[in-house]
């Protein structure tokens, strides 16, 4: 989740906020600015600009939208939090975030099989981008 861009689950996470903020009756400057956020943090978020917040970061904007971490990440309120989600996001200093270092942990204790199907699923689920066709080189004249 590092840099901009954002998935599904980004959007169902910027949908909640919103949901959130309209609810509190608030605008976004003020909600961001009461979890300590820069004034257009959840503007950006809104807009698909930010991923979801990890560790301090999200637990202050549960608190500023009077709502739980649980709810903000998509979770029933009666399911613990995972830890990896209140972990401080790692990505930006070219590390695995908490998240990514779970998955690949489970996907270590996996039997071959179950790699290839996992790792089928995974594809299914987010292809590589497609790369733009190369034009075939022209050959150059040789004097």
């Amino acid at each position: 989740m590092s840099g901009g861009g954002t998935g599904q689950g980004a959007d169902e996470f910027a949908e909640r906020v919103q949901g959130r903020i309209d609810r509190l009756g608030v605008s976004p400057e003020y909600a961001a600015r009461a979890a300590g956020l820069p004034a257009d943090f959840i503007d950006r978020l809104l807009d698909g600009k930010l991923p979801p917040p990890r560790g301090q970061r999200l637990a202050k904007l549960a608190d500023a939208l009077a709502t739980s971490v649980s709810y903000l990440v998509g979770l029933d309120p009666d399911v613990p939090v995972p830890p990896e989600y209140l972990e401080e996001e790692q990505g930006s200093l070219g590390l695995l975030a908490g998240d990514e270092e779970a998955l690949l942990r489970a996907y270590r204790r996996l039997d071959l099989s179950c790699r290839a199907a996992l790792l089928q699923v995974a594809l299914k689920m987010a292809p590589e981008p497609e790369l733009p066709e190369k034009k075939p080189r022209q050959a150059n004249p040789r004097r």
